[in-house]
């Protein structure tokens, strides 16, 4: 099933002045406008009128688990600290805008092991929370976002973070969302490329409801060291390309009511340590009232991924109080030569004052399938957020 090249990829969300968005909800541009709902700024407000928009958030996440393999810790403190934002260059108050995209972080690991690591340390076959490791400054995104169309269709080019357009759905985030990487973009089945990989992406409606996203983008992408990416993406030709196919009732609601299919092949990396592999994602979602109940299935072949089937099902709860998010999922996946691994998790996003996010989280792994001695593993903790 492998995939020819494609030269079409996504487009994240449109200009910030625009309804329809394409991406997800940590897309720059989502992101941005998820943030004004909260407050507002009159600097921004002013900064806005010349298309330029700005972001800075800092994130802190404990996180301590039931049990741990030899050696290894059974807690962890990781933060991030990021500066994103959009200056519309390019036809500022036409439909069809050109915008300058960009985000830097700073990812630091306050104990030996990382968040991100945490699910491994204590026997699970997972990580948590992936964007939460020791990297420090790194880049994620810096690149061009065209709108065409009016706004019905996107190309963006540059250093691309590719968990931005492939198989998004609303609670995908692992910022704002679930934090078990189970429960977020492939489902544990997909050989992704780094953040700030090198590539071109677009997306475009097919009517009222119909969409498709595409995307080819370079497999050996360093964030810490994003300029060697024309060498490696011109000279190495290993890439990771992506064709999806999906519905929508409404281009506005795009990540929202939503189910695709989606189609990808990865070259072999040795940066990321895949071997080359192809699979399939299948996603749908839809808001009923407060509710937003979801599915999401992935299959991989050959490719080195954590797991080759794994399926999630759950659903999301929105304004039990106001600007709060409850999220529960439980995820199956086959892993080979032990019992399936079942995931569990539930937690609750909310707003104690207008800056502040608090994220308290519960995970629950059956058969951790790297401490067979455990049939149950507890994992649980908080991620704060302060954001302007």
């Amino acid at each position: 099933m492998k995939l020819a090249t494609i030269g079409f990829v996504i487009a994240l969300a449109p200009l910030w002045v625009q309804a329809a968005r394409f991406g997800g909800p940590n897309a720059v541009d989502n992101q941005l406008k998820e943030d004004q709902k909260q407050h507002e700024v009159s600097a921004r407000e002013r900064w806005a009128e010349f298309g330029l928009n700005l972001g800075v958030d800092y994130f802190l996440v404990g996180l301590w688990a039931s049990d741990a393999l030899p050696q290894s810790d059974d807690n962890a403190f990781s933060g991030v600290g990021r500066f994103y934002g959009s200056w519309a260059l390019l036809n500022r108050e036409g439909a069809n805008t050109g915008s300058l995209v960009w985000k830097l972080e700073h990812r630091y690991s306050f104990t030996d092991t990382a968040v991100k690591n945490l699910e491994f340390a204590a026997g699970g076959l997972g990580l948590v929370l992936p964007p939460f490791s020791d990297e420090r400054l790194r880049l994620t995104n810096l690149y061009w976002k065209q709108t065409l169309s009016g706004g019905s269709a996107t190309v963006v080019a540059g250093f691309l973070d590719v968990t931005d357009f492939f198989d998004v759905y609303a609670l995908a985030s692992p910022w704002t969302g679930f934090m078990n990487f189970a429960f977020s973009t492939g489902t544990t089945t997909v050989a992704l490329p780094g953040d700030a990989t090198l590539g071109v992406a677009a997306a475009t409606m097919l009517g009222d409801n119909w969409f498709v996203i595409g995307g080819l983008t370079d497999m050996e992408s360093d964030p810490t060291e994003p300029w060697k990416g024309f060498d490696t993406f011109f000279s190495d030709n290993r890439y990771f390309k992506s064709l999806e196919l999906g519905w929508t009732s409404d281009q506005e609601q795009i990540y929202l009511n939503n189910a695709h299919v989606t189609l990808w092949h990865a070259d072999r990396s040795e940066q990321q340590g895949t071997s080359e592999g192809q699979g399939i994602n299948v996603s749908a979602s839809a808001q009923m009232g407060a509710w937003l109940p979801f599915v999401r299935a992935g299959w991989s072949e050959d490719a080195g991924t954590l797991t080759e089937k794994s399926v999630s099902l759950g659903t999301g709860y929105y304004g039990l109080v106001e600007g709060s998010t409850l999220g529960a999922a439980v995820n199956w996946a086959e892993v080979p030569g032990a019992d399936d691994q079942w995931t569990w998790e539930l937690f609750y996003l909310f707003k104690p004052l207008p800056y502040l996010e608090l994220t308290p989280d519960l995970q629950w792994v059956r058969n951790p399938a790297l401490n067979p001695a455990q049939d149950n593993l507890l994992m649980y903790g908080i991620r704060g957020r302060i954001f302007y």
